[in-house]
């Protein structure tokens, strides 16, 4: 046992690693806050074409979808922050981070949101449409606000694996919780800081998780 805390539950090792650590964990809040806004943007813009476009916009945003997709998160990264400057084009670490968050994320939200939309009775739209509004203002002010209240615990869920998704930054030398992480234990032989970033995620997302729950078990009620 004592093996074990001095492994993992070090305090000495915590002290030292700490201040890289919260540094870290600054840069991972930093990276969400960007990262999740860049997703819900891509993901209105691909549920819009997939639903309101023309037949061949909403193909073409369908396989967009389903691309960015299947492309693991990780290997987009890496293409975009190494293999781009061969073309030319050097985004650097946080423009990769961006790009590829907008692509991936953006994707999986418009996938949730277009479930949203499809789930707002045709009804909404021709009953807006009569008093007056266009397409758009219908969409912005009556259907879009239904969806997202249908498909709430997704798109909660979904950010909850977005700010999970962050950590891969670390592969481009952005310094967030994990990589600031591995660094501390690299130099210290010891896996506490690792322990100390799992304690740190699970209380920066545990809220999520919760209202997760508070909102499947509300809609379950309303059923």
């Amino acid at each position: 046992m004592e093996d074990f805390a001095f492994a993992f539950l070090n305090g000495e090792i915590l002290g030292q690693a700490w201040p890289i650590l919260w540094q870290g964990f600054l840069y991972t809040l930093g990276l969400s806050a960007m990262t999740v806004p860049l997703g819900l943007v891509g993901g209105v813009m691909l549920a819009l074409l997939s639903t309101a476009g023309p037949r061949s916009i909403r193909w073409l945003a369908a396989g967009w979808t389903d691309l960015f997709r299947a492309i693991p998160p990780l290997v987009l990264l890496v293409f975009l922050y190494a293999g781009l400057p061969f073309a030319g084009l050097d985004v650097g670490a946080w423009g990769a981070v961006a790009i590829g968050f907008f692509l991936n994320t953006g994707a999986y939200y418009g996938e949730v949101l277009r479930a949203g939309i499809e789930s707002v009775p045709r009804g909404q739209m021709e009953a807006a449409r009569s008093t007056g509004l266009n397409r758009a203002q219908a969409l912005a002010h009556v259907v879009l606000p239904q969806a997202v209240r249908n498909v709430l615990p997704d798109l909660v869920s979904n950010t909850l694996e977005v700010v999970k998704l962050t950590s891969i930054a670390s592969v481009v030398a952005l310094p967030e919780l994990l990589f600031q992480a591995r660094q501390a234990q690299n130099a210290t032989y010891n896996a506490t800081p690792i322990v100390a970033a799992a304690v740190a995620y699970f209380l920066l997302l545990w809220p999520l998780v919760r209202l997760i729950s508070r909102l499947e078990n509300k809609a379950m009620a309303g059923r």
